[in-house]
């Protein structure tokens, strides 16, 4: 859906793009059972911000956030992730027939 050579993309909100998959499903008559996701970093500490990540996500996919569940890990100094070298996100959506 979002090609990164598109210059239309270039510095866009991942929430935006979030949006826009979630209006799609909308589209196709699903609805978004839950969300569950895991952010891989080693800095900063996310865990003062699990509460506020799951409230965007929440609102942005017009969903409760009970069905939002985010944790944060570390990946034990191994791999880009672990070399401080940047973040990783592993997400899984269950989604449903819209009601």
């Amino acid at each position: 859906y979002f090609p990164p050579d598109d210059p239309q993309y270039k510095g866009i909100s991942s929430m935006v793009l979030l949006k826009i998959i979630m209006d799609e499903l909308i589209k196709h008559g699903w609805q978004i059972a839950n969300i569950d996701a895991t952010v891989v970093a080693e800095k900063p500490r996310l865990s003062d911000y699990i509460d506020r990540i799951r409230q965007q996500l929440s609102q942005c996919l017009g969903i409760d956030v009970s069905q939002v569940s985010v944790k944060a890990t570390t990946s034990e100094h191994l791999g880009f992730t672990g070399r401080g070298e940047g973040i990783a996100a592993v997400a899984v959506a269950t989604v449903e027939v819209g009601i």
